[in-house]
C-alpha cells in the first residue's frame, strides 16, 4: 500500500483490545515499507485519559493532524497542534502530558533500532 486515507484510518480507532489497553488499542497501523511504518495514534481513547506509551527503539517522527496537545521529551515540553512536525529520537522518554479529546497524530517510525547517528 502506498497511501493511508486519514478517515478511513481513524474510522479503525479504537483498535481490538489488548491487556494494555483493554478499552481498545489507540493506535492502528497505516502504512510500512522496509524500516518505516506508519500508525495512527489517538490517546484520548484511552480509559484513563493518559498517554501510556513506553520509549521506541526506532527514531519517530510525529505528524498533528488534529487537536492540540503538550509533549514531553525528557525534561523538554513542546506544544503540538495541528500541522506541526515533532521528532522524537530512539530510546527516549517521551508522552502527550495534555491533549484535547479530539487530538490525532501520525507516528512515524524508521530507521535501525537505536536510531540513526545524529
Amino acid at each position: 500500500m502506498n497511501r493511508a486515507d486519514f478517515s478511513q484510518t481513524l474510522a479503525r480507532l479504537p483498535a481490538a483490545p489488548t491487556a494494555a489497553y483493554p478499552e481498545g488499542t489507540p493506535f492502528v497501523p497505516a502504512l510500512a515499507h522496509g524500516s518505516m511504518r506508519v500508525e495512527l495514534y489517538a490517546p484520548g481513547s484511552n480509559a484513563d485519559g493518559r498517554d501510556r506509551q513506553q520509549p521506541h527503539r526506532q527514531d519517530e517522527l510525529y505528524v498533528v493532524q488534529q487537536g492540540r496537545a503538550t509533549l514531553r521529551i525528557g525534561k523538554q515540553v513542546f506544544e503540538a497542534a495541528c500541522g506541526d512536525v515533532l521528532f522524537v529520537p530512539a530510546g527516549a522518554d517521551h508522552r502527550f502530558e495534555t491533549f484535547s479529546q479530539d487530538f490525532v497524530t501520525w507516528a512515524i517510525f524508521w530507521g535501525p533500532e537505536g536510531g540513526e547517528p545524529s
